[in-house]
């Protein structure tokens, strides 16, 4: 039997949180979706949407976590086991959807690595070396494969090593870099020609760009950032401590993960803008912009550098965040030391990633519509099955916890506001939530039909 571990200070769990809930969902994923759907109308609608939808949701996964002390997979199975098999394998679809979603995104993290690494070649190399481009990494699906292998390898690393001496540790040290890096990037965006215009795209809202599937797309991409949906807070909810106030820590890090969200596109539009005079509106033009840019302008090559260097680490905190849920899980489910599990789910990630890994060669012909294999595994599970599940989390915590149980977990008598709060919390994760993605859904479905 595994004995479980727990978070050996409250920082870290915090730091934990937001490391698994701010990776390039916020700096590669958010600015493109906000471009995709027309900018500040979007952005203000996804800040409504993750008090309404996200916030909710992370407090009941935290609650879930915290009072079964078990994985996703068992914790689903065991409240819910006098209720339909589908609710019962919530815990498993979600497992599922961490494998294939951390397939696609360590795809996307041995892009940053790529970028890094040029970045790092051309500060070192003579005057005028020419640096590889996204089209030249994009021609080469083996060195895509390797790139991935490489940062899954950095991931697994981090996990074997446990809760406290692995993800607490490694992510506590990382994440006050990442800060620090990404203050002095937005302070440096700022100063960019295009940044009075990306500020007016980001906060003037013009609601006639919205679309049939942005409400759809503003869902999605709240549960993505904040890790919701995954079983990830799930996870991390089974390892607090019996003291830790569950809605001031699922507060906390849903507001401190939009304010980043919003900061992150401060930081990504002036420089898009200053390069393309065009927003983002797809997966690859971060990489194919932003470096273009940055190696022809003064300084640019370090400001790059600097740039890289904290959207890997955004990407390896929420990679091993992901990788976590899915190892911890098997470590429950199967009994098996940590170590193989790690193995295990290791080999299966990049395994799968060799689907989108090979989307622009081998399988390029493998396309779904106008996109490629990897833009359809984004949008598919993300806009789509990530909703879905998120909806059997909300039917589960809400049928799955007795009211007793949820009042014991959410009320704290010496915050007396968490009283008042607790029949609103009630009301909106039984009826709110469920609500609006059900019409998320809807209007997206619509939209196919009507566009």
């Amino acid at each position: 039997m595994n004995k479980r571990g727990f978070w050996k200070t409250r920082s870290g769990f915090y730091l934990a949180a937001m490391g698994s809930a701010f990776g390039l969902g916020n700096l590669w994923r958010f600015p493109y979706v906000v471009g995709e759907n027309g900018g500040g109308a979007f952005v203000l609608l996804y800040v409504l949407l993750a008090l309404l939808v996200g916030l909710p949701l992370l407090i009941g996964e935290l609650m879930l976590g915290k009072f079964t002390r078990k994985g996703v997979v068992m914790a689903t199975a065991e409240i819910m086991s006098s209720h339909a098999k589908f609710f019962r394998w919530t815990g498993r679809f979600s497992i599922v959807l961490c494998l294939v979603v951390l397939s696609y995104y360590a795809v996307i993290c041995g892009w940053v690595l790529y970028f890094l690494t040029q970045f790092w070649i051309v500060l070192w190399a003579p005057m005028g070396a020419q640096p590889g481009s996204l089209g030249l990494l994009q021609n080469n699906g083996w060195l895509q494969m390797g790139l991935a292998s490489v940062h899954i390898l950095v991931a697994m690393t981090v996990v074997m090593r446990g809760v406290q001496d692995g993800l607490e540790r490694w992510i506590g040290a990382v994440m006050p870099v990442f800060v620090v890096l990404l203050t002095l990037l937005t302070i440096k965006s700022l100063a960019l020609p295009g940044a009075p215009e990306a500020l007016r795209f980001i906060f003037y809202p013009d609601f006639s760009h919205l679309g049939w599937s942005s409400m759809s797309h503003a869902i999605g991409h709240v549960l993505f950032t904040l890790s919701v949906g995954f079983g990830t807070m799930v996870t991390f909810g089974s390892y607090l401590r019996v003291d830790e106030h569950i809605p001031t820590a699922g507060f906390r890090v849903a507001v401190m993960d939009t304010a980043l969200s919003l900061i992150a596109g401060i930081l990504i539009f002036p420089i898009a803008l200053s390069a393309s005079n065009a927003p983002l509106t797809d997966p690859g033009l971060l990489f194919e912009v932003v470096p273009r840019f940055l190696f022809s302008m003064s300084g640019g090559v370090l400001f790059g550098l600097a740039f890289f260097i904290c959207l890997y680490l955004a990407a390896l905190g929420a990679s091993i965040g992901l990788l976590e849920v899915i190892v911890s899980n098997l470590t429950d489910v199967f009994k098996v030391r940590r170590l193989a599990s790690v193995w295990l789910s290791g080999f299966f990630v990049l395994l799968i990633a060799l689907l989108p890994g090979l989307s622009t060669t081998l399988l390029k012909d493998f396309n779904l519509g106008k996109k490629s294999l990897l833009e359809n595994f984004d949008s598919i599970l993300i806009n789509w099955c990530l909703p879905i599940i998120a909806l059997a989390f909300a039917f589960t915590i809400v049928r799955g916890l007795s009211q007793i149980d949820k009042k014991k977990l959410f009320v704290d008598t010496e915050r007396i506001e968490s009283v008042a709060l607790f029949p609103h919390w009630t009301f909106v994760i039984k009826w709110i939530v469920p609500s609006l993605i059900i019409l998320s859904l809807f209007l997206q479905t619509l939209g196919l039909f009507l566009n």
